[in-house]
């Protein structure tokens, strides 16, 4: 459920916004979130959605989704599918669905005005000779030698281009601005190419398409945007943008606005590295829970609030946004705290022997599902002869402060009765098998008469456990910037040098019988363990399939000093 709490605080994008309005520039606002279906969403791009949508729904306006499919040989219905899924997920929804193939045939008709109004024209420069013409950030460029082909002329070779009359890449429609500009995106951008590829929403109509400046500034205003919010490498793109609204016959002027974009550390937020990841096998797939992809996310546990929680805290501004790891972590623990019930699971058993057990004399007691939530209800605590307890709750030589089980050490069982450790079994290698331990039965519910016990241990009987896979995952990448390490010549490494072999460990378990009563992606507080959550594709009540989406604190920056 979303409340206007869970958006950024005032920034300067809702500064201008509220001062539109106010003057009556607009009486609505409307925005738009403008993904290139070629590959997943990810966290940059959750940023983004809560952003556009946020705004439509803080100040009662609207938000449109649309898919900018310019680039026809990335682009699939997957990545259609997988977008909308995710947006809504998130808690949003568009006031419409729009795709900029739906604008080609308005797009070509402008195209078309342009050329007329002697403003474009057809180039026969190929991609290498065009950029010895552009020039450089210090030095102008220079005029094509086909810039002052005659309106005849050029309207004569795009309506050839459209019909594919040429080859791929040998002409391209340019916009006659000024190749002198200090701005290189202003001298004569390229508007529309050749390329024959079969697109995933109109077939092989088109064998030319438009370049996204052409095409964003458009749709924006075909769709009546009022706020065009782009990140701050299209800064420098923004001339282009208001030059094509100002010289196309439309109404509606939209303005660009932009924000900084989010460098996640210990991550990337390329899709084409992330697809890199996928296609070269290291990773599962899109939705692999390691991904920075909304959809790993999700799978991994994050929720659309911890999601939410975290684009507001690292906010909206035109500064440097490098944000650590721990902050989305935080985020997510934060929300998970409040909304997860409790379990318990023994990731490293180690048997426990109730040697002096018995059923007579010992009961079971209720444990709440939340120690703050008492309507998430209660669940039975059973108890039987033998136990799992982790293996790093029990310690032969135990450190300095230790607070857990010893040889001849008490400690209380987690809603349960306190036990002393008369006897450890080791196998031929020494290691701990079994514990031979003494319950008293004088302890449930208070403390023991005479000393003092101050440790308490999770445990399961093992007459009642389930067995289940527990997959525990930790961060993709070793370093803060995997894309951005350079090797002693200067030039950058591969970041897949930098994978964490550890990122992924799947192991078996053992966790309370309500595992075998939950829905995919449920999420739990394996008490003093983390937070997981139900795989949504692999989990059965047969087989119960854990992900952890996060510890219960941050563990990474003291174990990777």
């Amino acid at each position: 459920m979303l409340n206007k709490d869970q958006f950024a605080d005032n920034h300067f994008i809702r500064t201008i916004i509220e001062e539109d309005l106010a003057s009556g520039k607009y009486a609505r606002i409307q925005t738009r979130f403008p993904p290139e279906p070629n590959g997943y969403l990810h966290i940059g791009h959750a940023k983004s959605i809560c952003l556009n949508f946020g705004l439509a729904y803080l100040y009662d306006g609207l938000c449109n989704l649309r898919f900018d499919d310019t680039n026809p040989e990335k682009e699939s219905e997957e990545y259609v599918r997988a977008i909308k899924e995710d947006v809504q997920w998130l808690g949003f929804h568009w006031h419409e669905e729009h795709f900029a193939s739906d604008y080609f045939d308005q797009l070509y008709a402008f195209a078309l005005q342009l050329i007329r109004d002697g403003k474009a024209y057809v180039d026969d420069l190929d991609a290498e000779e065009m950029r010895e013409y552009r020039g450089t950030l210090t030095q102008a460029g220079k005029n094509s030698p086909y810039r002052e082909r005659s309106i005849d002329e050029n309207l004569d070779l795009f309506e050839r281009m459209r019909t594919g009359e040429f080859p791929d890449g040998s002409k391209t429609l340019r916009l006659k601005i000024d190749m002198a500009a200090g701005n290189i995106n202003m001298r004569d951008p390229v508007i529309y190419r050749i390329r024959r590829v079969h697109h995933h929403r109109t077939g092989d109509k088109w064998v030319i398409y438009p370049m996204y400046d052409f095409t964003h500034a458009i749709s924006d205003a075909l769709e009546h945007i009022t706020h065009s919010l782009c990140t701050l490498e299209f800064e420098a793109h923004r001339p282009l943008y208001d030059w094509v609204v100002d010289n196309i016959a439309i109404d509606n002027h939209p303005h660009q606005y932009e924000f900084s974009r989010l460098e996640l550390l210990y991550s990337i937020t390329s899709k084409r590295k992330l697809n890199q990841l996928v296609t070269q096998g290291h990773v599962q797939g899109w939705d692999d829970p390691r991904m920075p992809t909304i959809s790993g996310m999700r799978r991994r546990g994050y929720t659309p609030e911890g999601l939410r929680l975290f684009a507001k805290r690292v906010g909206i501004s035109k500064s440097e946004n490098v944000v650590d790891m721990g902050v989305l972590e935080s985020a997510i623990r934060e929300e998970l705290e409040h909304a997860a019930p409790r379990m318990i699971a023994v990731l490293n058993p180690i048997k426990v022997e109730l040697v002096n057990y018995d059923e007579a004399a010992t009961e079971s007691r209720m444990a709440p599902f939340h120690p703050n939530q008492p309507e998430m209800g209660e669940r039975m605590m059973p108890l039987s002869k033998t136990l799992y307890i982790e293996a790093n709750d029990f310690a032969m030589e135990p450190p300095k402060g230790w607070q857990r089980l010893t040889p001849g050490g008490e400690v209380r069982l987690r809603y349960s009765y306190v036990i002393k450790c008369e006897e450890v079994v080791q196998d031929s290698s020494g290691r701990v098998v079994l514990l031979k331990c003494r319950i008293d039965h004088d302890t449930l519910g208070k403390k023991p008469e005479g000393r003092k016990v101050k440790g308490v241990i999770h445990w399961l009987s093992t007459d009642h456990a389930v067995s289940a896979t527990v997959r525990l995952y930790d961060r993709l990448f070793t370093v803060e910037r995997p894309d951005a390490v350079r090797g002693e010549d200067g030039q950058y490494l591969d970041f897949t040098d930098f994978l964490n072999g550890d990122s992924m460990t799947e192991i078996d378990a053992w966790v309370e019988p309500v595992a075998k009563t939950l829905a995919p992606e449920a999420h739990y507080q394996f008490e003093r363990l983390g937070y997981f959550v139900t795989d949504r594709y692999d989990y059965t009540a047969e087989k119960p399939v854990f992900n952890r989406t996060v510890t219960l604190r941050d563990t990474w920056q003291n174990t990777h000093k």
